[in-house]
């Protein structure tokens, strides 16, 4: 039976040793599914899974993963990767979905010509650049703007690549528990030669790695010790 959302994150544990038994893709497949259905900044969705089920690139990729225990058992690996590069499909993607929204009357007219506003002048305003160049004349123009109005301040690229990993984070932890919500488990791994990982994958140039995830079944040892966590009440605030 599949499990809560309270329980599948309770069960949730980086699994370090897995029990080398197979899982079924279809079923890794359907929680890559979910992970895409994660929130994500202006809904770009600038993210891509690599589903890894091949034992020769399982090898390769267990290599380029320090020959981790969690890559090395893993049954299969997932490999989640930043898109910042995709921003111009993306967001015409959007304002297509947008434009078909707008024919049926299934969004209002000012809604649309907002959404419409947003896509084609403020995203392209952020993500556009030119070595980095035009994200300090950015920097300065919103900083000042903002002395007047609430403001968005992060849009320079250092910026944008935290949104894009942030977002792609989001989006491995809605993997994550889908597995251990169907009795699977899984290891996020950031300790990886990510230059390797991309030539193995065949990544291109403009995206990134957020990080690898060994998957499988665990071996009771492979779970290392009790969950630690500090006092709730020193990372809560109520106001």
């Amino acid at each position: 039976m599949e499990k809560t959302v309270s329980e599948a994150i309770q069960n949730r544990r980086s699994v370090r040793i897995f029990n080398g038994n197979k899982i079924d893709s279809n079923k890794v497949k359907n929680c890559i599914y979910n992970a895409t259905l994660a929130p994500n900044s202006s809904n770009l969705q600038l993210w891509e899974f690599i589903h890894v089920n091949d034992p020769l690139n399982l090898q390769k990729l267990s290599k380029a993963c320090m020959n981790q225990s969690a890559a090395k058992t893993a049954s299969q690996i997932v490999v989640v990767v930043t898109r910042r590069d995709l921003w111009k499909k993306r967001s015409k993607e959007n304002i297509e979905f947008l434009n078909t929204q707008f024919k049926k009357n299934l969004i209002t007219e000012k809604r649309y010509k907002h959404a419409l506003k947003y896509y084609e002048k403020l995203i392209p305003i952020l993500y556009f650049d030119i070595l980095g160049l035009l994200g300090i004349i950015k920097y300065v123009t919103f900083q000042l703007i903002g002395l007047f109005i609430p403001v968005v301040r992060q849009t320079t690229k250092a910026d944008l690549r935290v949104v894009v990993h942030k977002t792609a984070g989001l989006a491995a932890q809605n993997f994550m528990n889908s597995m251990s919500a169907i009795g699977y488990d899984t290891c996020p791994m950031e300790g990886s030669d990510t230059l390797m990982v991309k030539k193995i994958l065949n990544i291109p140039r403009g995206a990134e790695i957020n990080m690898v995830i060994g998957c499988g079944e665990r071996l009771e040892k492979g779970v290392f010790g009790p969950r630690f966590r500090v006092p709730f009440e020193d990372v809560y605030r109520y106001i």
